[in-house]
């Protein structure tokens, strides 16, 4: 008996958003990094204002891909009213737009271990400079 493949899971990465394009680059950068090297088949920007693609019009972009399942990643550090409530409330959306996709609502990056690790790193960049 053979078992049915997994779904196709997208990554959308969600930032602030910027007016500055300099900003918002640095998404744009991460993801086609992601697209290269990781496991995510898609992988979409998003950004919660002032800039496009918005959270829903990239949620559709993933189903358009194909995706079963949708990883809504806040690019935030901290679970804030944006984290908790417009980021849970864009998921509770897009379930609602596209009830054949799971979408699931990841942590943000604050506490992660790595990133003290990315804070130090920066700190010894620094002081190498002067």
């Amino acid at each position: 008996m053979s078992s049915s493949p997994s779904p196709t899971t997208a990554l959308l990465l969600i930032a602030h958003g910027s007016r500055r394009r300099e900003a918002n680059e640095d998404l744009s950068f991460l993801a086609e990094q992601l697209q290269r090297e990781g496991p995510y088949p898609v992988v979409q920007i998003s950004y919660l204002e002032l800039s496009e693609p918005t959270i829903g019009h990239a949620g559709a972009e993933c189903v358009a891909q194909g995706a079963r399942r949708v990883i809504l990643l806040p690019y935030f550090l901290s679970a804030g009213v944006h984290v908790r409530e417009d980021l849970a409330d864009a998921r509770l959306e897009l379930a609602k737009r596209f009830p054949e996709v799971e979408f699931l609502l990841a942590e943000p990056l604050g506490r992660h271990p790595l990133l003290q690790e990315v804070v130090l790193q920066r700190a010894s960049e620094t002081l190498k400079g002067y």
